[in-house]
Formats: C-alpha cells, sequence, structure tokens
C-alpha cells in the first residue's frame, strides 16, 4: 500500500510541469499570434487559461500531497510496528539463551543491539524504502516524460546518470564499512558506560573516577573519529550530487534555449525541463542518505542475526506441572567450562532421596555452584546425566521442570521494585499471613519495621539501599515464597552474622520437613542438621556422612568444625 501511495504521488507530481508547459505555451502562442492589451477579449481569455491551469496545478500538487501523507502513514507506521515486534522478538532470544551465551557477551552490547540496531533497521524499513521507491518511481516517469517531449534534450539530462551510479556504489562500499566500524565501537562504549554506572561504588570507593573518565574519553574519542571519517565521505558524497545536477541544469539551459532559438521547443517545454531537473534534485541528493541508511542497517542486521540464530534452550512450554516423587539421581557427572583447561566437575555421583538434606561444602573453586547450576539446568549436562524419578532431566520441560525448584543464588539481584514485590516475585496469588510468616523465617521483620514505609520501601537497583545480608534474606525469602517441592541454597546466608544464622536455620527446621533441600555453604552451622554432606576438592567428592561421621572421620569437614567452633 506504501508503495502504491509512493506511485500515486509522484504520478500526480509529475503532471505540474506539464500544465506549467501548456499554460505558458498557451498564453504565449496567444499572444505572438494576436497582441493583446490589458482591456481585449484575448487577455482575458489568457488570464482565464492561466487561471484554469493554476487551478489545476493546486488541485495536481493537493492530490500529490494526499498520496504524500499516506506514504509516511503507510511506510512509517509499519517500520514502527516492525521495530516494536522485532525488539520484542529479540528480547524473547534473550531470554531462551543459556548461561554460556551470558558469559560470552557484556550487556552493553545486548543494549546496543535491542536499542540502536533495531533503531537503524527500522529506518531502513521505513524512510530508507520509502525514499528509494520514491527515488525509483520519479526516475522512471521523469525521464519517461522527458523522453517523450523531447529525446534529444533528455538524452543530454540522462548523460550524467551513469556517473552518478558508480559514484554511488563507490560510496555506498565506504559506507558500509564506516558504519560497521562505528556500530562496533558503539558497543564498547555502551558496555563501558554500563559497567561503571554498575559498579561506581566500587568506582569511588577506589577512587578510580579519573582512569574511568579517561578510558571513557578514548573510547568516544575512536567513536567520533570513527564518525568523522564517515561524514567525510558522506559530505564528499553530497556535493559531487549536486553538481553533476548542476551540470544538467546547464546543459538544459543552453541546449533547450538554442533548440527554442530554431524553433523546434517552446519556451514552455523549456521550463518544464527546468522542473523536471529540480524534481529530480531531492530524490539523487538523498541517495547518499538513502544508500546510507540501506548500509547501516545491514550492518546492524548481521549484529542482530548473529544473536538471533543462537541456539537456545528448548523451553518445551507445557501447561502440565510435574511433581518430584522418589529420587534424584547424578551418574557419572562431568563438566568443564568452554574457557578452562580442567573440568569444574568430575565423575559425579550422588543419589538425593525426597525428604532429604543434602549439604555440599568445599573450598572456593570446588565446583559447589556448578553442580547447582546443572540441577537447575542453567548450565546442560556434558558427560553423564542427570536423572529424576528415573527420568532424564534434559528430556523434561524446563519452565516445568524448574516450577519444581526454588533457587538462591550466591550473586543475589534484586529489582528496583519494593520488598513485597521482589518477595513474592514470579507467585500470582499469595495471602499477606503468608507473606508475613516468610518475613519472620527469615527473620526481615524486624529491619522491615525500621523502613517508613515498610514492605512497601523501594528498593534501589539491585537492591543498593539494602546490606548484604539483607539482601540475601530477600531472596532467601522470595524462594520460600515459591513453595516448590526442591529447595536449592548457594551459600545463601555467607553474609548474615551468626546469631541472625542461627535464629533462621531454627526457624527452617519447620520448613524443611515437607521439602528437599540442597545446601551449599563454606560454615558448618547451616551443614550439621543435613541427612548427608558432601566435601568437593577440585570437582570430585572426597568426603560423604552425615555430621557426625565426618568430624570423626578427621577430614576437611573436622578441620573447618574445629576453626569454626573454636
Amino acid at each position: 500500500m506504501g508503495i502504491l501511495c509512493v506511485i500515486l504521488s509522484n504520478f500526480f507530481a509529475i503532471y505540474v510541469p506539464v500544465f506549467v508547459r501548456q499554460g505558458l505555451d498557451d498564453a504565449y502562442f496567444n499572444s505572438q499570434l494576436f497582441g493583446y492589451s490589458q482591456s481585449s477579449i484575448l487577455y482575458k481569455i489568457i488570464m482565464f487559461n492561466a487561471l484554469g491551469f493554476g487551478i489545476a496545478i493546486v488541485l495536481a500538487s493537493v492530490l500529490k500531497g494526499v498520496f504524500m501523507f499516506f506514504m509516511r502513514q503507510t511506510l512509517v507506521v509499519a517500520s514502527r510496528e516492525i521495530e516494536y515486534d522485532q525488539k520484542n522478538e529479540l528480547f524473547l532470544k534473550y531470554e531462551k539463551l543459556g548461561e554460556d551465551f551470558y558469559r560470552e557477551n557484556y550487556t552493553g552490547d545486548l543494549m546496543s543491539r535491542i536499542t540502536e540496531d533495531i533503531s537503524n533497521v527500522r529506518m531502513y524499513i521505513g524512510p530508507a524504502i520509502m525514499y528509494f521507491a520514491n527515488v525509483l518511481f520519479s526516475f522512471i516517469m521523469i525521464i519517461t516524460q522527458m523522453i517523450m517531449v523531447n529525446k534529444h534534450l533528455a538524452f543530454w539530462v540522462i548523460v550524467p546518470l551513469p556517473i552518478l551510479s558508480i559514484s554511488i556504489y563507490y560510496v555506498s562500499q565506504k559506507i558500509n564499512l564506516g558504519n560497521k566500524k562505528i556500530q562496533e565501537q558503539l558497543s564498547v562504549i555502551t558496555t563501558h558506560a554500563q559497567e561503571t554506572f554498575s559498579g561506581i561504588r566500587i568506582l569511588k570507593s577506589f577512587g578510580a573516577e579519573k582512569y574511568f573518565s579517561k578510558d571513557f574519553n578514548d573510547q568516544g574519542v575512536e567513536f567520533q573519529n570513527r564518525n568523522l571519517k564517515l561524514a567525510l565521505v558522506n559530505s564528499l558524497f553530497f556535493p559531487l550530487m549536486m553538481l553533476l545536477v548542476g551540470l544538467s541544469t546547464i546543459i538544459v539551459l543552453y541546449v533547450g534555449g538554442r533548440e527554442v532559438e530554431k524553433g523546434i521547443f517552446t519556451p514552455g517545454n523549456l521550463a518544464e525541463f527546468v522542473i523536471y531537473l529540480n524534481m529530480l534534485i531531492w530524490p539523487v541528493a538523498s541517495l547518499g542518505w538513502t544508500t546510507a541508511l540501506v548500509q547501516k542497517a545491514s550492518a546492524s542486521q548481521k549484529r542482530i542475526n548473529d544473536f538471533l540464530n543462537r541456539e537456545e534452550i528448548d523451553l518445551q512450554v507445557n501447561d502440565n506441572d510435574l511433581s518430584f516423587l522418589n529420587q534424584i539421581e547424578l551418574i557419572q557427572v562431568s563438566h568443564r567450562y568452554i574457557d578452562k583447561n580442567e573440568n569444574a566437575l568430575t565423575d559425579i555421583s550422588l543419589k538425593i532421596s525426597k525428604g532429604e538434606i543434602i549439604g555440599i561444602t568445599g573450598k572456593t573453586g570446588s565446583g559447589k555452584s556448578t553442580l547447582l547450576q546443572l540441577l537447575t539446568k542453567q548450565i546442560q549436562v556434558q558427560t553423564g546425566q542427570i536423572t529424576i524419578d528415573n527420568q532424564k532431566i534434559s528430556n523434561l520441560p524446563l519452565n516445568a521442570y524448574r516450577k519444581m525448584i526454588a533457587y538462591v543464588p550466591q550473586d543475589v539481584f534484586l529489582f528496583s521494585d519494593t520488598i513485597e514485590a521482589n518477595i513474592a516475585f514470579g507467585v500470582s496469588e499469595y495471602s499477606l499471613e503468608q507473606l508475613d510468616e516468610i518475613i519472620r523465617i527469615t527473620c526481615l521483620d524486624k529491619d522491615i519495621a525500621l523502613f517508613e514505609h515498610g514492605k512497601n520501601t523501594i528498593l534501589g537497583e539491585r537492591g543498593v539501599s539494602l546490606s548484604g545480608g539483607q539482601k540475601q534474606r530477600v531472596s532467601l525469602a522470595r524462594a520460600l515464597m515459591k513453595n516448590s517441592d526442591i529447595l536449592i541454597l548457594d551459600d545463601c546466608l555467607s553474609a548474615v552474622d551468626a546469631e541472625t544464622e542461627s535464629r533462621i536455620i531454627y526457624n527452617l527446621k519447620e520448613v524443611f520437613k515437607n521439602k528437599t533441600v540442597i545446601i551449599t555453604s563454606h560454615r558448618v552451622s547451616p551443614l550439621q542438621h543435613a541427612n548427608v554432606i558432601n566435601i568437593l576438592e577440585k570437582g570430585r567428592i572426597v568426603e560423604s556422612g552425615n555430621h557426625e561421621f565426618l568430624i570423626s572421620f578427621g577430614g576437611y569437614y573436622q578441620w573447618l568444625y574445629e576453626n569454626q567452633t573454636s
């Protein structure tokens, strides 16, 4: 529909010079043949005819404007709709990509692709297609009309066009390369700014403002230089186009004037050709800008496709909920990260029965968090297998599987929302009594009472207004609120003081009775109530047993216990 409006707009536009030519020729030939005075009937006829041609010009211009309005309304609005769809598509793709993808890519680059790159594609789909179609149909219609009027003069107008085409092709290559470099540098700047603002407190505490400012300035200078190089290409392109159009105008005036002198051409024809040339100026001038938009969009779409073509996690959306009935089993599970030389886990075999509390501890880097990420399907099993009730977890629908699990990660993330919204995250229905009970279990009640707005207190970005221990307790409360069959706690009380920790552990005894719980911790206090405690060292289980057995065993757990209770 938009392209049709472009054609109709140009169709009525080319009639304006025709009416100008007819009006001029009518007045010129009548006055030449009969002469006139202002009081003569001929003068009145000429003026009446001129008025008629004037009205025809206005009507043609109005119709051109109407279809131009619908052209813009159709193509530009369509581009906005496509931009909306593409942003949603890319955002949903981000949600479906696995942990490895986020290890490889910076947040700033993800933001750049969903904002700047999609905006570039939108400019191609809307303005670039609109102007390109306008250029194409303007050229076809105007040059066809010129040939019909005077083939000889039309030839001289068309002569510079091959030079124009070669110039556009050559410059577009430069523009494409320049745009690609600009988009890459923009991602670097966005990433740098995002990391600076996210870590502003660390930055200030180290007094590193000058270093970061200098680094940002250096990246900005590089971005500026790349833009200036592209601007130089564009600045040469536009004058070149105008020069070629100017040469065509001179040719028309010279050759056309000679034709008028010989009587082959009329003054109206000459005026018509000059108007046609002026109608070609904007399409010719816009070719450079349109070419830049196309090249920029091409570079951006390639960057978007890099992410859209990534292999995603199969969510296998299923409305049916899963239930944990008997046992989770890990059978000779090994895992190695792409950028590492050694396994994070090696030959892990483990059975977790329903209702059991399993403890996991070990030195930093022993593989505790990796084990939990495998159990929650954040990363995929490479070697061996994990089963739940004799079914491989890789075959289970991801969304249904994760509904069974409440996970408290080591790296706490809170949203810029109220305390209540953060605790009730992902839970559609709950009672205030249930919320208050969970707040009591996690010992948040006294902390919340100190806030002016209580549970409705808005937390800053990533929960910046809370202490480390408070963040961990809100994260624990969020997991308890989910009320899932399996509870996985990854060192979730490491920032909580010993007194509060013992109160929380005491409160959790009732919660744990009906759940299967997997706890990792560097502290003995959360682990001593576990049915089985597993000690990891360099990705392998080196000790296993309950609290009393491991203390008498005389290994790492006994050393940990004595150091923490001495």
